[in-house]
């Protein structure tokens, strides 16, 4: 046993609920939140990037909130609530940004799409029909090197028109 694995195993346990389902984890509380997520709950939608928050593939929902997982550390999530893209919908009732990705063909390599998906769903709960401006505010911490920002764009209208026409 190493003594990073030591130490965990003598702190108190990390409860936080994810996706819906409450964990109580005996891990290091340095350990970052997304090796947690890939490497213990096998929740592998968000992807290991920059390492520094930087860019957006490692996003996630932390009590409603986008954080970059990669460098949000085990200790400060203790008691909150964890979204990951796997926790927006299902197969069988999919999130409406998940379906508006699919139908403007958002998705290129895919290897930034778990973070978009929850940065554009965050930002349609905080704005149902948000401006361009909003829009690029919105998506302004997650990076593409395929270039689908106006792919992404056009799914959240999407979404937005559709929650406007209900």
């Amino acid at each position: 046993m190493s003594t990073h694995d030591a130490a965990a195993t003598e702190a108190p346990p990390i409860v936080l609920t994810v996706n819906d389902q409450r964990h109580q984890l005996q891990v290091a509380a340095d350990r970052s939140l997304l090796d947690v997520l890939r490497n213990d709950l096998g929740l592998r939608a968000s992807h290991f990037g920059c390492g520094s928050g930087e860019c957006g593939a490692c996003m996630v929902l932390l009590d409603g909130h986008p954080v970059p997982s990669c460098d949000t550390p085990m200790w400060s999530v203790s008691g909150k609530t964890v979204r990951t893209s796997e926790g927006l919908g299902s197969r069988a009732a999919p999130h409406p940004i998940q379906t508006a990705f699919i139908a403007t063909q958002a998705v290129q390599c895919g290897y930034c799409t778990s973070g978009m998906l929850i940065s554009a769903a965050a930002l349609l709960e905080q704005h149902p029909r948000p401006t361009d401006s909003e829009m690029r505010q919105g998506l302004e911490r997650n990076l593409c090197r395929c270039g689908t920002h106006p792919r992404v764009m056009r799914a959240i209208e999407q979404v937005a028109e559709a929650k406007a026409g209900e």
